[in-house]
């Protein structure tokens, strides 16, 4: 697929008919003046949030400092009067203009998503499918840490590992070679219970069904099987009232496998990189998901396209993003997720973001992910 043309073109026309997959969900749009009173917000564990942040009297707001935040705090771009500095200058291409303005990475007004309110009752579970059959967007981290700040606010979250390369265990601090059940015994086993798979994440609320390359001959023992694209569907029934959320982290193809996560999926995540190459595929994975919402699962919606890897110095990431948002409109998520050093850290240290580096930038990014994805089902 050539990159949209600037006046629209053809491939601006193709993409708008994406609108045949349902509304993204409509947020009301806070002005920031708005919550300009609040200097703080108080976390569900009784912390403050940003209480560093805020007007000082007779004066300038005041910015958080990522690196003197005590601990059991978190910075939450939303609890200031204008974005942290440092934030700005890698989210936004015109700093002056997001302070004033309050607009977003996206260039569009960026709404107000409230820290939401603890659950009196869990279940039954959204399920939403990390998907892009390139490789290398963020699939993995998106999936990781999307679930641990859903985990922070309350929700019951099961990660699903469907990718034979294992990278969502091991992101998690689980080595697939040292496994002996997986998600594969729990798809081609008769009478497999998911508890005897299922294991217990550092994070609290937060559980995995793990994956090892044992997973790719699945893909082939599939082909005879009958309805084999339900064939996760039926697994993850029985999973679906102990949870609140419950995101499959996908292979990057568009085979037998990642049909089984669509067709599992009420909702479907992109994460897309902002670069050319990765921007050329989305057209091919729209297609996909089309045929699999026509087909087999009625009820698939594309949630949202999640911009990653964002780097508003460069022109490149600049252009490639304001390019899908020219395509896709509405179906982009308002937050994106920068490029930071903090990522590949964590993927050594086996643990979310969240808590490896809760008051980083790209913590807060996905913090503030969490509660977009929490405003659009509730919007519903």
């Amino acid at each position: 697929m050539a990159a949209p043309a600037p006046d629209g073109g053809q491939d601006h026309d193709r993409t708008r008919d994406l609108a045949g997959l349902g509304p993204a969900g409509s947020i009301a749009v806070h002005t920031f003046a708005a919550h300009q009173s609040t200097t703080a917000h108080t976390s569900m564990d009784g912390h403050h949030v940003n209480d560093t942040a805020g007007g000082q009297a007779g004066g300038e707001p005041g910015f958080a400092d990522y690196e003197d935040l005590p601990d059991g705090h978190f910075y939450d771009p939303d609890a200031e009067y204008e974005p942290d500095p440092e934030y700005a200058a890698t989210l936004a291409p015109d700093a002056a203009r997001q302070r004033r303005e309050r607009v977003g990475p996206t260039g569009r007004p960026l709404p107000y998503f409230p820290i939401p309110g603890p659950l009196t009752e869990h279940g039954p579970a959204k399920v939403i499918a990390m998907c892009n059959q390139k490789g290398g967007v963020g699939k993995t981290t998106s999936t990781i840490n999307l679930g641990a700040a859903l985990a922070e606010y309350g929700r019951r979250v099961l990660l699903v590992d469907f990718d034979p390369q294992g990278a969502l265990s091991v992101g998690l601090g689980v080595n697939p070679m040292e496994l002996d059940l997986t998600v594969y015994n729990l798809l081609m086993e008769r009478g497999m219970a998911a508890d005897e798979v299922l294991l217990k994440t550092a994070v609290p609320n937060m559980d995995l069904l793990p994956s090892n390359i044992d997973l790719s001959a699945a893909e082939v023992q599939l082909v005879s099987e009958v309805a084999r694209e339900s064939t996760l569907q039926r697994a993850l029934k029985p999973l679906l009232p102990d949870y609140d959320y419950i995101v499959i982290d996908c292979q990057p193809s568009l085979g037998l496998l990642t049909v089984n996560a669509l067709t599992a999926a009420h909702k479907v995540i992109v994460p897309l990189e902002c670069e050319f190459f990765a921007l050329r595929g989305v057209a091919l994975l729209t297609e996909t998901i089309e045929k699999v919402q026509e087909r087999l699962n009625h009820d698939l919606q594309l949630d949202g396209i999640l911009a990653t890897m964002y780097d508003s110095r460069t022109v490149h990431s600049r252009e490639v993003l304001a390019r899908v948002v020219e395509a896709f409109d509405e179906h982009v998520y308002h937050t994106v997720i920068g490029r930071t050093v903090r990522f590949p850290e964590t993927t050594v240290a086996g643990e979310p973001i969240t808590t490896y580096a809760s008051n980083s930038v790209g913590a807060a990014a996905y913090r503030q992910l969490a509660r977009e994805v929490l405003a659009r089902c509730h919007a519903e």
